[in-house]
């Protein structure tokens, strides 16, 4: 009794490789250009920038460092925040731009 006499292990393997095809190329490949489209916009932020941070804050930028921003968010309060929390710049009327 052979069950599989047919089938050879390639022909097996091949809907798989299928399946990781698409999902790469519907789930893999987008996430990877919007992270570097993220990382690019926040390379580009400079002294001045308004912008909102994943935490719903805005806030205008007044010093880049390597990992961190330091936003003036009043009159005399500043934060430190960490640059991976920048959702995106803010437009001239406050609402989040759609770059």
């Amino acid at each position: 009794m052979e069950g599989g006499a047919g089938t050879s292990p390639l022909s097996m393997l091949i809907p798989f490789v299928l399946i990781f095809a698409v999902f790469y190329f519907i789930v893999i490949l987008p996430a990877k250009k919007q992270q570097k489209k993220k990382e690019a916009m926040i390379a580009a932020l400079k002294k001045g920038d308004r912008i909102v941070t994943s935490g719903g804050i805005y806030g205008t930028v007044t010093t880049v460092e390597d990992q961190s921003l330091l936003l003036k968010v009043a009159d005399n309060v500043k934060i430190r925040i960490a640059k991976s929390s920048v959702a995106g710049p803010v437009s001239g009327d406050g609402a989040p731009s759609t770059e």
